[in-house]
């Protein structure tokens, strides 16, 4: 590999295009990797029926269309209750930047609204609000889901159960959070069996999950009662904790849309953040092991692209040692939390030991 020399001072842009080939090189490698994280598409796009194309029914559509924007940017649902949404939700029509009708495959509901607003305006909208967050770039989760049927118990899968894959799919996606399904091959089969997926068992579950590199994990369980009544219970396993959640839903329905609220929530509450609290200065970051133009352009790449970091300015280059000044509008502990989503960025300090990031570029 190429190493780097000292160019302090030199734009980060005219580098850029003198290294068009290894840029690109670079924002392919800058993917995160090993917890599966990925960039949310259609963060800022929300969709809702319409009975016709009246002036009225678009309005009304405008407005669902803007809450699911706002909940999926902030984690919450609870959002819609913050001082100053209810008015913006009320004239979310004139805010949307473009929409756009869509047929739909509910015979009930054929025709839809789709609606597009503007990055900027969403998030000064919840920082007004005081709402977090959270960034595009979110970890998918891993799900194995077992139903108790007349069948016994299987696992929920696009074969046995595929109008439950594709309410799950939808949830998820209403939550903005990437979905991963298991391949239930031979692999799977022989690594975990319903019954085992059925207990809930943390270890069990991890090792299964191991070939998929994901440190996020959501399993269930779901049966009906001789009545007519559903028990169900979720467990949602991260790289550091377990959170147990049991329902008495009323469809099975409620019971998907309570696990995705589940991650949801979880997700948001670690990675999601207040804006507004970052040092006038910027918070310095140091990255180490920085050896090529590909490397150096896949790290800045990867930085600017996160919602709240304005700028990742280069202040020197030395060796294979790049020294940054991130503008952006969370502190260094906030920031420490998003960038640990890119498996490629090890820290080279504990979290909170200093006000400088501090990391090393790992090289796959």
């Amino acid at each position: 590999m190429q190493a780097l020399p000292s160019f302090a001072g030199k734009s980060v842009i005219n580098l850029l295009r003198r290294h068009g080939a290894l840029l690109l090189l670079g924002l392919a490698l800058a993917l995160p990797t090993g917890a599966g994280a990925e960039v949310v598409k259609d963060l800022y796009t929300g969709q809702a029926p319409v009975a016709d194309r009246s002036q009225k029914a678009l309005a009304q559509a405008a407005q669902e269309a803007l809450s699911q924007v706002l909940v999926k940017v902030s984690g919450s649902t609870e959002v819609l209750e913050l001082p100053g949404i209810p008015a913006a939700l009320n004239n979310a029509m004139s805010q949307a930047q473009q929409f756009s009708y869509a047929r739909t495959d509910d015979p009930d509901q054929p025709l839809a609204a789709r609606f597009e607003f503007s990055q900027g305006w969403v998030s000064g909208l919840l920082r007004e609000a005081g709402a977090p967050l959270w960034t595009a770039n979110r970890p998918s989760v891993l799900l194995w889901l077992v139903q108790d049927s007349p069948q016994g118990r299987q696992f929920v899968n696009r074969e046995t159960a595929p109008e439950l894959v594709r309410k799950l799919e939808a949830d998820f996606r209403a939550r903005g959070v990437p979905l991963r399904f298991p391949l239930f091959d031979l692999a799977d089969a022989a690594a975990l069996s319903p019954a085992q997926a059925w207990s809930l068992g943390e270890v069990a579950l991890r090792q299964a999950s191991a070939r998929y590199r994901s440190d996020n994990i959501l399993a269930g369980r779901l049966s009906e009662l001789s009545g007519g009544q559903w028990l169900g219970d979720w467990a949602y396993f991260t790289d550091k904790d377990r959170v147990d959640r049991s329902a008495s839903p009323e469809s099975r329905e409620d019971f998907l849309g309570a696990g995705a609220a589940l991650v949801a929530e979880t997700m948001a509450a670690r990675y999601a953040v207040a804006a507004g609290a970052a040092p006038a200065t910027g918070t310095a970051m140091t990255v180490s092991n920085v050896r090529s133009y590909a490397d150096y352009a896949a790290i800045v790449s990867w930085l600017e692209g996160l919602e709240l970091v304005e700028q990742a300015r280069v202040e020197h280059i030395s060796g294979d040692r790049l020294q940054l000044r991130l503008s952006a509008q969370a502190d260094a502990g906030q920031l420490a939390a998003l960038i640990q989503l890119n498996k490629r960025l090890v820290p080279a300090t504990a979290p909170g030991a200093t006000d400088e990031l501090r990391y090393q570029w790992q090289n796959p």
